[in-house]
This record gives C-alpha cells, sequence and structure tokens, in this order.
C-alpha cells in the first residue's frame, strides 16, 4: 500500500510547525517517527529536503517545491473526498411517484411540503390514478398499491393492512351476483 499522501501530509506539518517536535505533538506521533518519514522521502527523491543545524532547520529549494506540490495535492485529495461525500449527502433529482387517488389525495399529498422542506433539491411528480400503469414504461420510481401484486420484477414493501368490507343489500347482490366480488 502507497503512504506518500501520509509522508506529505507530515512533511508538510514539519514545514507549518516548523519543527519535528511540534508536528509530531499535532500528530499525535513520537519525534523520532516524524523525523524517520521525513528521512524516508529524501532518500527516495535524493535530494535533501531541509536544511539542519542544532539551532535551526529551514527548507531547501527542492524542500520548498515539494512543499508547494504537496500542499496542491492534499488539497485535491480533500477536494476529491468532500466533492464525493457532498454528494452522497445531498440528494436531487427528480422522484416520480405513483399512488391510487383516494390513499395519495388523503395520505400522501399532505406530507409533500414537509419532504420538500427536508429535500428542497427532489423535485416530486405524483401521479394520482386509480389505474394500474406499466412501471417500467412511465419510468416511475416509487408506486404505492393495494391489494396484491403481480409484478414480481420491483422490490415491494408492506405499508400496512387495510380491511376492506363489501357491503350490500342483499336484494341487490342476488340482482347483480357475487362473481365481480373480490374475496378479502
Amino acid at each position: 500500500m502507497d503512504s506518500r499522501s501520509g509522508e506529505m501530509l507530515i512533511f508538510v506539518k514539519v514545514v507549518e510547525t516548523g519543527s519535528f517536535s511540534a508536528a509530531a505533538e499535532l500528530l499525535s506521533l513520537s519525534p523520532s517517527a516524524v523525523s524517520k518519514v521525513v528521512t524516508r522521502v529524501e532518500e527516495r527523491l535524493g535530494v535533501l529536503l531541509f536544511q539542519r543545524s542544532t539551532r535551526q532547520m529551514s527548507l531547501t529549494a527542492e524542500g520548498s517545491e515539494f512543499h508547494d506540490s504537496c500542499v496542491r495535492i492534499l488539497d485535491d485529495i480533500d477536494e476529491a473526498e468532500q466533492g464525493v461525500s457532498q454528494r452522497a449527502v445531498s440528494i436531487r433529482g427528480l422522484l416520480r411517484v405513483n399512488v391510487s387517488l383516494p390513499f395519495g389525495t388523503h395520505y400522501v399529498v399532505p406530507l409533500l411540503a414537509e419532504f420538500s422542506r427536508h429535500y428542497p433539491e427532489i423535485a416530486v411528480d405524483i401521479s394520482l390514478t386509480d389505474t394500474k400503469i406499466d412501471l417500467h414504461r412511465e419510468r416511475v420510481d416509487v408506486a404505492i398499491r393495494m391489494g396484491p401484486l403481480n409484478n414480481g420484477s420491483f422490490p415491494t414493501r408492506s405499508l400496512g393492512r387495510s380491511k376492506r368490507v363489501v357491503v350490500a343489500a342483499p336484494s341487490y347482490l342476488n340482482r347483480i351476483g357475487t362473481s365481480s366480488v373480490l374475496p378479502i
């Protein structure tokens, strides 16, 4: 595994703090660990990054150039990570919802204002219809249905149960029959 970005961070912190011990404290490392990392980088690059004496430490020309590149690279890494994480957190786009007219009118539509407050970058296209549509063809993202599902190609979840009762006068049922009445 390549640990160059970690080494770059240590090097940048040494430059920013002006000493190995201050960088070590900031990074919760030992001063010798920080010194070893900088020495390893210098050996890999074949240049001295710091002019060291017993009283002071200063960047060499190569060290200054390397520092500028490290800062830019570390900033790019931070920007890449923030960009992806912000997109993951920021939900946006069009949500197509299909729901029956009574259920949508009474339960879903009243929730849309609150939904929009929580997710302002989502546009909701809601279709209220009692006709079952082809969800693939209509490109529906969410459908709320009552009764048994006959299309196994969509993931489903039960939201609840509804007790429906057919009520009719016996004389009416005798006249029209009960074959069109669905079992409960």
